[in-house]
């Protein structure tokens, strides 16, 4: 028979004659979040061991391969301030249910792409979905459950995120060696998921909706986006198109800085501000937020380039490039759901944000020495490492900022640390990516060079002019030498992130630590239908 569930979840010290809602009636209503969270996720993973051949079969090179994924970056941090505004407003339930039907339409179009532009495009309407659905996840949560318990429930979260992200590229894999199913089945097969998760939102999730005259704050939007994608455009192509130190540089930063001063001119006048900036008055949302921006570059550069190692370097299959992310997966499953339990019995948490961000940052030095020929016993512990520090520290840090405000606020902060994060992780790849290209071309130099007149006669062999090569088609000692290029080039990758978690760590460490509440601090209003 099912339990009343603990003190704190949502029913049990409302003021409304609401009842209480049980452990199982929660899950139930969890479960159709869960699903649209797993498919959120599935986007990002399924393609991860597809693109290498994706941007191939398309023509496209590092750039374009960059750009894939630096477009659901862009648009999901872009968009995941006023998905946060929006769920303060308006129906949470049905924000999600739009966001899944954004993410299945980018999806579709993704799957139909014919070249690189089109991808990328289509890759930008799926990350404004995917930011919704990333954004609502923990609102949805935070307005059920209170801050105490939310953490045994946030374990679940972490298991949703574990599954996609070890499900996900083994899917993608599979489909990919599939010959009567190809690469554009990664896209597709994430929309049945979209659409059944629709359906279970609107059978079991209930929430608490508040009814009140709204005003959406589109000036502040549009700031915002502008700037994160002048950054970003700026990040991505310095160094390629043009110096670091040019005109194109100043114009760029100085555009974005100045974009980001009228956002913040804007925020603070406006009545429904996008991002309220009295919220960033606070130590701890304001260190918590910093803290996943740089969090963010450590979390995507591992999910991102793992893919391009275990390929191009390792000469293995999709299927088996997510066969070897395992160790990571392992960790951040087993971090991400102990912690969730501990949590809740104590109500403590900075310690567990504190470990992890010391794991993240020896996860990425280790992984900074590694080679293309380096055991592969030796990768695997360095990425359990790594995932284990990000399972402690993803969504901890949203839970410690959502503990300090009122039911009122809770979209605001809970997108505004997500959109850090996602920001972090966007500008990361960006940067990362550029730096990847010019890394690979160093040592693809020096190897041709110590070759000596027969690397001369190999020339670029199977590079496909600066494009994603296709080993199988190189010659050695050729291959060899992308190998141990791509080896070393995506070591300096994770090598360069380490610093950024470091700067996480000590954030996390200045972060005053407030117990968790048994309750909600707001009145909460009927529940929606």
């Amino acid at each position: 028979m099912a339990t009343t569930a603990p003190p704190g979840v949502r029913g049990g010290h409302s003021s409304y004659d609401t009842p209480p809602m049980t452990h199982r009636q929660i899950v139930e209503a969890l479960s159709g979040l869960l699903l649209g969270m797993f498919v959120a996720i599935l986007s990002s993973t399924v393609v991860t061991n597809a693109l290498p051949q994706i941007i191939g079969d398309l023509g496209g090179g590092q750039s374009a391969y960059t750009w894939v994924v630096t477009a659901t970056l862009l648009s999901m941090t872009a968009t995941t301030p006023l998905w946060g505004k929006l769920a303060d407003l308006f129906s949470k339930k049905l924000l999600v249910q739009i966001s899944l039907l954004i993410y299945s339409a980018g999806s579709i179009l993704a799957g139909l792409a014919q070249n690189p532009e089109s991808l990328i495009a289509a890759r930008v309407v799926q990350g404004v979905g995917v930011g919704g659905l990333s954004a609502l996840a923990q609102i949805v949560m935070a307005a059920m459950i209170s801050p105490r318990e939310r953490g045994r429930y946030s374990g679940y979260l972490g298991a949703t995120f574990a599954l996609a992200t070890v499900g996900g590229p083994l899917l993608g894999g599979v489909i990919t060696d599939t010959e009567w199913l190809g690469w554009r089945w990664c896209f597709f097969v994430g929309v049945p998921f979209a659409l059944l998760a629709m359906f279970v939102l609107q059978k079991t999730l209930s929430l608490p909706v508040v009814k009140r005259k709204v005003k959406i704050d589109w000036t502040g939007a549009f700031l915002v986006s502008s700037a994160v994608s002048l950054l970003l455009v700026w990040v991505t192509f310095a160094g390629d198109r043009y110096a670091w130190a040019s005109w194109q540089t100043a114009a760029m930063v100085g555009g974005a800085v100045a974009l980001g001063a009228a956002f913040v001119f804007v925020e603070s006048r406006a009545s429904e501000p996008i991002m309220p900036l009295r919220l960033f008055k606070d130590r701890t949302i304001a260190l918590a937020s910093l803290a996943s921006l740089f969090v963010g570059v450590s979390m995507f550069s591992a999910t991102v380039f793992f893919s391009q190692y275990f390929q191009l370097a390792r000469g293995a299959s999709p299927t088996m490039s997510g066969v070897m992310t395992f160790p990571m997966i392992g960790g951040l499953f087993i971090s991400s759901t102990v912690s969730g339990r501990l949590i809740t019995r104590t109500g403590r948490w900075k310690s567990w944000l504190v470990a992890g961000g010391a794991l993240i940052t020896a996860g990425l030095t280790l992984l900074g020495t590694m080679r293309y020929d380096t055991d592969y016993w030796i990768v695997a512990l360095s990425m359990a490492v790594l995932g284990l520090g990000l399972g402690m520290v993803m969504q901890n840090l949203v839970l410690c900022a959502q503990n300090q405000v009122s039911m009122s606020d809770l979209g605001s902060v809970s997108s505004a640390v997500t959109f850090f994060r996602s920001l972090g992780g966007a500008l990361g790849v960006s940067a990362l990516g550029a730096i990847l290209g010019s890394r690979v071309t160093h040592h693809v130099e020096t190897g041709v060079a110590e070759l000596g007149p027969r690397g001369a006669a190999l020339g670029d062999s199977g590079t496909a002019g600066g494009g994603i090569p296709d080993l199988a088609a190189v010659p050695e000692p050729m291959r060899t030498v992308l190998e141990a290029a791509y080896g070393h080039g995506v070591a300096d990758v994770f090598l360069y992130s380490a610093p950024f978690a470091l700067v996480a760590l000590v954030l996390t460490v200045f972060i005053k630590e407030v117990a968790l509440r048994n309750h909600s601090m707001p009145k909460v209003a009927p529940r929606e239908s």
